[in-house]
């Protein structure tokens, strides 16, 4: 391969990299794979052949990163693969995502964790996993987490089930520290939760739905900082939605605690009133929402008991919505992720009850983000960009300086216009489902290109 296909030169973006601390206009240069000098003097040393593309207006950031995804893959195929999963997260502006373990078979071997990594190797973007804390993520008995170690994982799960037996996750969580890994736990107390759908309120009240109660998360969160204060583990409690979590989480990190949280677009936009349908849900919690998104647009319509809207943990409160926007503002909350669970039309369309619970995330995640939290003035657009680049990177160890822009660096590189309004279509997606609940959406901020290794993994055709 020629060294000027090896050369791609970004001119006059806005070049923001948190880890750093740079924001300001310039040019970055990515040669072989890498980023070679980032700056209003970079464009001094490409070769005259390089490739050029001029990205004024635009931010350029590292690639994004979201450690929460489900691409299916292996036993689940018919609603996500790991190539069409690649190619969601490469239009929403992800470069590196994080595989869960909750597949047919789980990823509980290196056997599986290998035919991972190995379809990985092929996908546009790179493709990272976790490995199961337990075996068949039943939560009985612990996994072989020294050979998950070796086999290349990044952290250790059982996301889609919650270690119930106290003493097994203390012991799950002194394993993984021997051998330096993070553990990421879904917050999830059987006892509270029972057959729970929705969130445990006013609403599911007045819908006839079994709830599914804040103390089902707050408990396990509560127990998790018990135990990374005692054993030393760095436990990362996964799509928070419940403002006692937030809170529980805000006064550990004070006291040194290895706990973090992370929050998903869903759970800080859409509260549980979507589920009495669209009317509804204008009228209440998304009045300020309408009024500022909306201006002179027909606002989207749903029915009530829409599956799209079912997911676990449940959208809850308008109180709880806003506690998620504050401990991401504050940084209690310091990683936002998507949970992009595929499912397809078929399993959605039953009874609530029975339909399964997830949603498609990562094409509008960055999007529901800039709507919610820059262009609300709740937060600047670096510290907002950290939560989807260097904290996870960092979180997480990912090789290559992932996450940064420095010189040296993966070429991992990401732009978008944060101001572009667009229009969510639920068709409009590269994943085999379609489950995304935010259809006819309009949406403030959409990426425009997306670099992985220094090459081009998905370009928005032009007009931008």
């Amino acid at each position: 391969m020629s060294d000027s296909v090896n050369e791609l030169l970004l001119t006059g973006g806005r070049v923001i990299d948190p880890a750093s601390g740079l924001d300001q206009i310039g040019d970055v240069l990515l040669r072989h794979g890498r980023i070679a000098a980032v700056g209003p003097d970079a464009a001094r040393g490409a070769a005259p052949q390089a490739k050029r593309i001029d990205v004024s207006g635009q931010v350029v950031c590292p690639g994004l990163i979201d450690l929460h995804v489900h691409f299916r893959e292996p036993g689940q195929t018919k609603k996500e693969d790991i190539a069409s999963g690649a190619q969601c997260a490469a239009r929403g502006g992800f470069t590196s995502v994080v595989c869960m373990p909750n597949t047919n078979p789980s990823l509980d071997s290196p056997a599986t964790v290998a035919l991972v990594l190995d379809r990985a190797r092929t996908a546009c973007v790179n493709v990272f996993t976790t490995g199961a804390l337990t075996k068949g993520i039943a939560g009985e008995e612990l996994a072989s987490i020294g050979a998950l170690a070796k086999a290349g994982v990044v952290a250790l799960s059982d996301d889609g089930h919650c270690i119930q037996n106290n003493d097994l996750m203390r012991r799950a969580c002194e394993y993984a520290r021997m051998f330096g890994l993070p553990v990421m736990d879904h917050c999830q107390d059987y006892s509270l939760v029972r057959d729970g759908v929705m969130h445990e309120g006013w609403y599911s009240t007045m819908l006839g739905l079994a709830g599914w109660p804040s103390a089902g998360e707050e408990m396990i969160v509560a127990r998790n900082i018990l135990l990374a204060e005692q054993t030393g583990t760095p436990i990362h409690c996964q799509h928070m939605s419940a403002a006692g979590s937030v809170r529980l989480i805000r006064e550990a990190k004070k006291r040194g605690v290895p706990i973090s949280g992370e929050a998903c677009s869903h759970h800080f936009t859409l509260t549980d009133a979507a589920l009495a349908g669209s009317a509804e849900f204008w009228k209440t919690d998304g009045a300020e929402l309408a009024q500022r998104l909306f201006a002179g647009r027909e606002l989207p319509v749903w029915p009530s008991f829409h599956t799209h809207f079912k997911m676990n943990p449940p959208l809850r409160t308008a109180a709880d919505r806003e506690a998620i926007l504050e401990g991401l503002a504050d940084g209690t909350l310091e990683i936002i992720a998507s949970d992009h669970a595929p499912h397809t039309e078929t399993e959605k369309e039953q009874e609530f009850a029975y339909a399964p619970f997830g949603i498609l995330g990562l094409e509008v995640e960055l999007a529901l983000s800039l709507t919610q939290l820059l262009h609300t003035g709740r937060m600047t657009l670096p510290a907002l960009l950290a939560k989807l680049t260097c904290n996870p990177a960092r979180f997480l160890k990912l090789p290559d300086q992932r996450g940064t822009l420095a010189v040296g660096a993966a070429g991992d590189v990401t732009v978008f216009d944060p101001n572009a309004v667009w229009i969510s279509r639920r068709e409009e997606t590269a994943s085999k489902s379609r489950n995304n609940p935010f259809h006819d959406w309009p949406l403030r901020g959409r990426p425009t290109l997306t670099i992985v290794g220094g090459q081009i993994a998905w370009e928005r055709p032009q007009p931008w």
